[in-house]
């Protein structure tokens, strides 16, 4: 009669494909969450260039009549105020468009942490196999 302590080869495969199931189950979820992380920052990236368009283009015209009048009458002819105001709100418009821009990149949509982790747990599987 066999111990009972120890396993039969098909025991220890089948637990081996159990770990290996669950490790892959759990980096799947790691990945729809990470994933669905970076789409909400997409979100706030969206909605920061759609409040840079909105603020442009009120800026231009609510402001800058105001702001031309108010170069004329310090005596600044009325065209060089104008291109002054337009100038400074197009300057404003372009950073907060580069902010958004910039958080919208692609590769900050990739799930980093999870490739990551994959590549340890690979390297870790590599090395627990060189290892026998």
């Amino acid at each position: 009669m066999s111990d009972p302590t120890k396993k039969s080869t098909t025991d220890m495969l089948g637990d081996a494909l159990n770990h290996v199931s669950s490790l892959v189950r759990k980096e799947v979820d790691l990945a729809r969450a990470e994933v669905s992380e970076n789409l909400n920052r997409a979100g706030v990236a969206i909605g920061l260039i759609v409040a840079a368009a909105i603020i442009a283009l009120t800026s231009l015209n609510v402001l800058s009549a105001a702001l031309v009048a108010a170069l004329t009458e310090a005596g600044i002819d009325g065209g060089w105020s104008a291109l002054i105001v337009g100038v400074v709100l197009a300057i404003i418009a372009f950073v907060l468009l580069g902010k958004g821009t910039n958080d919208l990149k692609l590769s900050s949509l990739a799930p980093s942490r999870t490739a990551k982790n994959v590549q340890r747990d690979a390297n870790a599987v590599k090395e627990a196999y060189d290892d026998k």
